[in-house]
């Protein structure tokens, strides 16, 4: 497949797939999606990759999910892609789950909306310290009720997990760590540095014993893939309201929404 959207590339045992759309702050398409399943695929297959990693490209976004401007009343269409874009996102949670390769999120700016939930399901994130945190569906008439829910609640805890979807607040690269949600937090400059030395040391472990153990870990919670998907198929009803307009409306003409008229 040829890459519009992202940048691939490998060397080292290390496969790095990059979100390259920064003039929207890698926010992604359906197509977007559709390349990165792609790259996900081939570092599967490839022998000789060990590890992933999954960045944006610049320093001022990792990802802030479902790109705005591609949507419409019934919802994000597709473009190019052979999927429309929930169906291609939650393919690509899938992958990062299933891939029996440790996948490292390298985190630079705003990890916000579907692009929290893409460095959630990562196995391991590392975040520069100009980082920032958050979830916007409240905000933007939308919702992640699978892994952005129940496995977020696994690592930030209940209570934590809650506070994030119900205020939609962005929480800094130290609160992250704090709260669990990243394992490590090194100055901007230091960034790509330090991801090399993680994936260094798990290159020196045994693939075939990280793989079981990537399993294990997924095992207690790989019943969110089917309350995943049922998500998924319910966001797409909610989009065609008018609720779900307000939202993406004021966040596309910049100004607060107003749901109250909803609660009447």
């Amino acid at each position: 497949m040829e890459y519009n959207d992202i940048l691939y590339e490998k060397n080292n045992g290390i496969a790095t797939i990059v979100i390259n759309r920064q003039e929207r702050y890698n926010a992604f398409t359906a197509v977007t999606l559709e390349e990165m399943h792609d790259a996900l695929r081939d570092a599967w297959m490839d022998k000789t990759v060990g590890v992933v990693v999954l960045t944006g490209k610049g320093d001022k976004a990792f990802c802030t999910g479902g790109d705005q401007k591609t949507k419409s009343g019934e919802g994000y269409g597709k473009g190019r892609a052979a999927f429309e874009l929930l169906d291609a996102h939650d393919q690509v949670l899938h992958m990062i789950r299933s891939i029996p390769k440790p996948v490292i999120a390298m985190v630079n700016g705003y990890a916000i909306g579907g692009g929290n939930v893409l460095q959630v399901v990562c196995d391991l994130t590392i975040a520069s310290d100009n980082a920032r945190f958050g979830q916007a569906g409240p905000r933007v008439g939308s919702f992640d009720a699978g892994y952005g829910t129940v496995y977020l609640a696994r690592i930030v805890g209940e209570k934590k997990a809650r506070e994030i979807w119900y205020l939609c607040r962005q929480y800094s690269a130290k609160e992250a760590l704090e709260m669990g949600l990243v394992n490590k937090v090194v100055p901007q400059p230091q960034l790509r540095q330090e991801v090399d030395e993680w994936c260094r040391e798990i290159l020196e472990k045994s693939p075939y014993s990280l793989s079981y153990l990537k399993a294990s870990f997924n095992a207690d919670t790989d019943h969110v893939n089917g309350i995943n998907v049922m998500s998924k198929r319910a966001l797409e009803l909610y989009y065609k309201t008018d609720e779900s307009h307000e939202g993406v409306d004021a966040f596309l003409e910049k100004r607060p929404p107003d749901f109250n008229r909803f609660r009447k």
